[in-house]
């Protein structure tokens, strides 16, 4: 399966996520995705942390313990495993990470899990579900593409040149920006969340330029300092 998988990514010019029991060179076996590049290389494994405990004591599969970002050519990525997506440790690892995009693929579904590891991690992700809705979630959680009962699959071009802001503090920044860039500056706002999602599709400027030249805020900074100031009064 993987040579097949690493032969159409290279006959295509694209990634593919493959996610299967491996064994590893020491015989035992790990529930793990094998991300392949444009090539048909692996670019990075991902193996799962956390195990349903019948994996092991029935299948024989031991704990991943690490959860490294994965380099490509379009950003770094994340990958997380079905029961993963419930357990905050994984989550606040890739939090502390900032990955581009997260990858899960999964028999779970996670509900309200997928658009709450999406924002907390300011990542976008991609979810594959076994005969369940899959999803592509943006990193103020809204679902911006999924799968229907007609169609197992689905496709969506994202920016992933973006950050997430708070309003707070920050209005007359980002109008300041829409001003000058115009159409190249894209905010999203999905609502009652407080926070929006900046892009830029300027072809040589990026989104950190944007918040470097206007002094906008990132989410996790002003968080950080509302903290600061909590626990100095």
């Amino acid at each position: 399966m993987l040579k097949f998988f690493s032969k159409k990514a290279k006959e295509n010019n694209c990634y593919i996520a493959y996610s299967a029991a491996f064994q590893v060179a020491d015989g035992t076996f790990r529930n793990c995705t094998q991300l392949i590049d444009r090539e048909g290389e692996v670019a990075g494994i991902y193996n799962k942390n956390h195990l349903v405990i019948e994996e092991t004591t029935e299948n024989g599969i031991l704990c991943g313990k690490n959860a490294d970002l994965i380099e490509t050519d379009f950003g770094t990525v994340a990958c997380a495993i079905c029961f993963d997506l419930n357990f905050d440790e994984l989550r606040l690892k890739y939090f502390a990470k900032k990955p581009d995009l997260i990858l899960f693929s999964s028999m779970y579904h996670g509900g309200l899990m997928q658009s709450y590891w999406a924002y907390s991690c300011s990542a976008h992700f991609v979810g594959a579900i076994h005969n369940l809705p899959s999803a592509i979630i943006s990193p103020t959680g809204e679902v911006l593409a999924e799968t229907t009962n007609y169609f197992n699959h689905v496709t969506k071009t994202v920016n992933l040149d973006c950050k997430v802001v708070h309003l707070d503090y920050n209005w007359e920044k980002i109008s300041a920006s829409k001003e000058k860039y115009g159409r190249g500056f894209i905010m999203q706002d999905p609502g009652l969340l407080g926070a929006v999602l900046l892009s830029s599709e300027i072809e040589d400027i990026t989104i950190d330029e944007i918040i470097e030249e206007f002094e906008i805020e990132i989410l996790d900074d002003y968080m950080e300092r509302a903290l600061k100031h909590h626990y100095n009064f």
